[in-house]
């Protein structure tokens, strides 16, 4: 019988156009509703506490690709390097630094994605424009043999302004289109436009994003 997170993710599913993956953000809730999604087909999960991660990286299928979507403090890299398969969340130098330290410590390649604070929210993480700019332009990361920067990520401000929020995609867009054709123009891999979450995820995607990141739309209140 189908459950009512297999129900809630095919609808958000039938919602995006061919090109648009979806990440479904699992945290704070149980390895049964995950299963509900995998049941479906879906592969993607987002997790943004490390303990919480790894339990669950542990018990569940080993075919899951994992998301580190949160703020990630560099204490914290060493443990979820060995099977993270993004982190959508570097908003430093050091963190990137430290990502590429612990993957050639496990002998991987992670992904990772630049986060954006475009929003009007002191309380969110990112880089500022002008900030990922000078990161990107240090070029130090050309050097980072261990890490492969796959695209950008942002959130929205919440707001119910949807034409703010809207303002505020477009902003990510041009950012990716300029720091694609200035440091990236050679690299198929610089392709990603991480923005739309269960509340924004249809503007999102009139507004650029290739990957949307929805949890309470697919499970249902948080449960801690």
């Amino acid at each position: 019988m189908e459950t009512d997170v297999a129900k809630r993710l095919l609808a958000v599913k039938a919602q995006l156009p061919a090109g648009v993956k979806l990440i479904a953000i699992s945290k704070f809730h149980p390895d049964e509703y995950i299963m509900d999604a995998y049941r479906e087909g879906q592969r993607v999960f987002g997790e943004s506490h490390e303990q919480e991660l790894a339990r669950k990286a542990d018990t569940l299928p080993t075919d899951i690709e994992w998301h580190f979507i949160g703020h990630l403090q560099t204490n914290k890299v060493k443990y979820i390097a060995p099977y993270i398969a993004m982190i959508e969340s570097v908003d430093s130098l050091r963190l990137l630094r430290e990502i590429d330290k612990q993957a050639a410590r496990c002998g991987r390649i992670i992904k990772v994605l630049l986060e954006l604070h475009i929003a009007e929210e002191a309380t969110k993480y990112g880089l500022t424009p002008a900030d990922c700019h000078e990161l990107l332009a240090s070029g130090e990361w050309r050097q980072m043999t261990h890490v492969q920067i796959c695209g950008l990520m942002m959130m929205a401000s919440n707001t119910d302004d949807q034409a703010q929020i809207a303002r505020e995609f477009d902003e990510g867009s041009r950012c990716f289109v300029q720091f694609k054709s200035e440091f990236f123009a050679d690299a198929p891999s610089f392709c990603e436009c991480s923005w739309g979450m269960s509340h924004d995820y249809p503007i999102a995607v009139a507004h650029g994003s290739t990957m949307v990141r929805v949890g309470t739309a697919i499970f249902g209140p948080r449960v801690y």
